[in-house]
């Protein structure tokens, strides 16, 4: 699930990421590989490929070489080192010398370059109707909406986008002896056991009702399945035919996947949830029933609530927030990812989270967060208080966002961050990225000026260490910060020294005489209204 859920950046991608031009760049790096293109690729080998043969930008060729590393499980001390590395880099060459020590599997970035494809957008399915809800399509999602463009989280898609082109993963994997002149497998072609180790990548499975998890080359080279699986102890590797219909044939849906939780998974205790409309709410999670790595919390359709929640149940989990309105939602416990979808008029304060933070098609929202990334895509009037080692990516569809810096903190983040490998140095909150071409409208957001910020309160008690934000404010938000703090002293201490009377202990001279009376007893205010002294969701939420 992970490689579609983080790694498939949501917009359609280059042209030059078809089958095509990755068969021919498949072809060209294992001809190179005694120059560092495989079976490690580089960053200055990518960049080559990727600049001077595939025509990108090089910002856009960092992105996703850096989106890859992000997939790559990686201690939280080797992020953190890396972290401090990039953080003394002075200059652009220092950190481009950085970069060049880099390296990724070359055959599971071929795989991660050809989930691109996940959104692209094919005019031959528009015009027959595929992209359209319908409700017998594999798309129609369980609470009987499509999710056609939200195919990041849709595990169906992703059994069919794999059962669709099986064979061209396969061929992208082979080596050029084992292909035909047309660049396709022949029925003699022979898949090496590193290859079906890079498809563990994006496939993995099980033999006792998902209650054991392996990659799929454990399963390929397990004695048992060899007849079906085609390997041979002889050549010591697979029969391209046999390998790709034992997949087909054993290949099913992803049993943890967000239809299998919203369907069985645990409903989840709050501790914190204000009286409100809770009947549509649906919020579920599956981490107590399956493999740690495949942990996830679904939250939906959550209407002027306020909802707090840290505790071992959200850590290292992918989170997905579907239709939630007027609400304040904690999560403070170190994430996976974080989708934030179709929302309106709410505000998400989260923990560090390891990988990304999407929005997606969402108005009036505020994300408070930690992440390694953020992604942005037809959302509106929408303010993002992030600390972030990454360029924020603006993708599609977005209007009137507004970037500002992290300004909160709770007891136990720093300790959350550390864990997270997140650190707060590097911070390119205020460096975003339009990725696509037909994105090149600086106006589609703004940096929070000074004199608007206010740091922000989480209103809960919690054990831990951290006082204040995690790395300061930036010093132009700092310096306002200060001189509001210290025309606040002011204030207070002409107040103290001018030693005024208290003129409210006669009711009739008039301070308060805008206030509705009680004519019956003139020294009494009316009873407020129980609309007025109702609790709202929006106590807990309260900038200071």
């Amino acid at each position: 699930m992970e490689p579609f859920v983080v790694g498939a950046l949501q917009i359609p991608p280059p042209s030059k990421f078809s089958l095509h031009y990755l068969r021919k760049m498949s072809t060209y790096v294992r001809m190179h590989s005694s120059e560092g293109y495989h079976p490690h690729l580089f960053w200055p080998m990518w960049r080559h490929i990727a600049c001077g043969k595939l025509q990108l930008e090089k910002d856009l060729a960092w992105l996703y070489f850096e989106l890859f590393d992000s997939l790559v499980e990686r201690t939280a001390e080797k992020r953190l080192e890396w972290a401090e590395v990039m953080s003394n880099c002075a200059t652009e060459e220092e950190a481009e010398k950085q970069r060049s020590k880099l390296s990724v599997n070359t055959l599971q970035f071929l795989l991660f370059l050809y989930i691109q494809q996940l959104n692209k957008v094919s005019l031959r399915t528009s015009l027959i109707g595929e992209e359209w809800p319908n409700l017998k399509s594999k798309s129609y999602s369980l609470t009987g909406e499509s999710t056609s463009q939200i195919k990041n989280w849709n595990d169906s898609y992703h059994q069919v986008f794999i059962q669709n082109h099986l064979q061209d993963l396969l061929e992208l994997l082979l080596d050029p002896d084992q292909l035909s002149a047309s660049s396709h497998s022949t029925h003699n072609s022979l898949v090496t056991p590193e290859a079906v180790r890079a498809l563990s990548f994006l496939i993995e499975g099980s033999v006792n009702n998902n209650r054991t998890v392996h990659p799929l080359h454990e399963l390929a080279l397990w004695q048992p399945f060899h007849a079906s699986s085609g390997f041979s102890k002889i050549s010591k590797a697979f029969s391209f035919p046999k390998l790709e219909s034992w997949l087909r044939a054993c290949l099913t849906v992803n049993p943890f996947g967000t239809s299998a939780c919203l369907k069985s998974g645990k409903k989840l205790a709050w501790a914190q949830q204000v009286e409100g409309a809770t009947k549509q709410a649906k919020i579920a999670c599956n981490s107590r029933m399956i493999p740690s790595a495949h942990r996830m919390v679904v939250m939906s359709q959550v209407y002027k609530q306020t909802l707090a929640k840290s505790s071992d149940t959200l850590e290292d989990s992918h989170v997905k927030i579907h239709r939630c309105c007027e609400s304040f939602i904690y999560l403070l416990s170190p994430l996976r990812s974080v989708s934030i979808e179709k929302c309106r008029n709410s505000t998400f304060v989260l923990g560090p989270v390891q990988t990304v933070v999407h929005l997606y098609s969402c108005e009036n929202v505020k994300v408070i967060a930690v992440c390694r990334r953020l992604s942005l895509s037809s959302t509106t009037s929408c303010t993002l208080h992030i600390l972030t080692p990454t360029r924020p990516l603006i993708l599609l569809g977005n209007q009137a966002i507004t970037f500002a810096p992290f300004h909160t903190h709770y007891p136990m983040l720093e300790d959350h961050m550390g864990r997270s490998g997140l650190a707060t140095v590097p911070n390119y909150w205020d460096n975003p990225m339009l990725v696509s071409q037909d994105n090149c409208d600086w106006k589609v957001f703004r940096f929070l000026s000074p004199a608007e910020f206010y740091p922000f309160v989480i209103p809960f008690e919690m054990e831990g260490d951290t006082t204040e934000t995690p790395g300061g404010l930036p010093p132009a938000y700092q310096k306002a910060l200060s001189q509001r703090e210290q025309r606040i002293q002011i204030w207070q201490k002409t107040v103290k020294e001018a030693k005024l009377t208290n003129l409210a202990a006669n009711p009739r001279d008039g301070l308060l005489q805008n206030q509705p009376w009680d004519e019956k007893s003139p020294g009494r205010l009316k009873a407020a209204s129980q609309s007025q002294n109702k609790p709202g969701p929006t106590a807990t939420g309260t900038e200071v």
